[in-house]
């Protein structure tokens, strides 16, 4: 009798989008990857043969996740409304990644893949606010203010936070959150 060859075809992505699926489930935290392996259905050490160990992975899924959020906000046009948008649209969308990208805790912080996807975004982000108007572009505290009114946000949305009476559109109630927060700036 002939064995046949393994193949899994791209193992990798099959593990990035295990750990998506899991920590959709359970959480970051809860993660393991022997659990990864079952799920992907190869043996409990092709993991670590990928990532080392789940600090590596983890830190894998932020960059993803920092580049797909990049992608999202410059799709967005050069609009901050339609930036903030995009970026609640994206945790929304890309929860896992999005759980993972803010807790260095759980990653290899000084990756220099993450660094240059954490810049990526934050460039898309800075693009974004600059389009906004001069008075913002070069001001930290107005960037400060809109990322945390987005991602405060999008993160009360994601955790089931926000109460049923807000509706069930997540893109037209942000929008109409950070509307209020520039018009006030009017």
């Amino acid at each position: 009798m002939t064995e046949r060859p393994y193949h899994h075809g791209n193992l990798r992505s099959a593990l990035l989008d295990a750990a998506c699926a899991a920590i959709e489930e359970t959480g970051p935290a809860a993660l393991s990857l022997r659990d990864l392996a079952r799920r992907a259905g190869v043996s409990h050490a092709a993991p670590a043969h990928h990532f080392g160990d789940k600090a590596g992975l983890l830190t894998e899924l932020a960059a993803q996740g920092y580049d797909l959020l990049a992608e999202a906000v410059r799709a967005a046009g050069p609009d901050l409304t339609e930036a903030g948008v995009a970026y609640v649209r994206f945790a929304v969308e890309h929860r896992a990644h999005f759980e993972v990208m803010f807790q260095p805790g759980l990653q290899r912080p000084h990756d220099p893949a993450l660094e240059a996807a954490r810049r990526r975004a934050d460039q898309a982000l800075a693009d974004a606010l600059a389009s906004s108007g001069p008075a913002r572009q070069a001001n930290s505290e107005a960037k400060l203010a809109a990322w945390s009114i987005v991602h405060g946000f999008a993160a009360l949305w994601t955790s089931g936070a926000l109460d049923a009476r807000t509706g069930d559109d997540p893109a037209a109630l942000a929008r109409t959150v950070i509307a209020n927060l520039f018009a006030a700036d009017r």
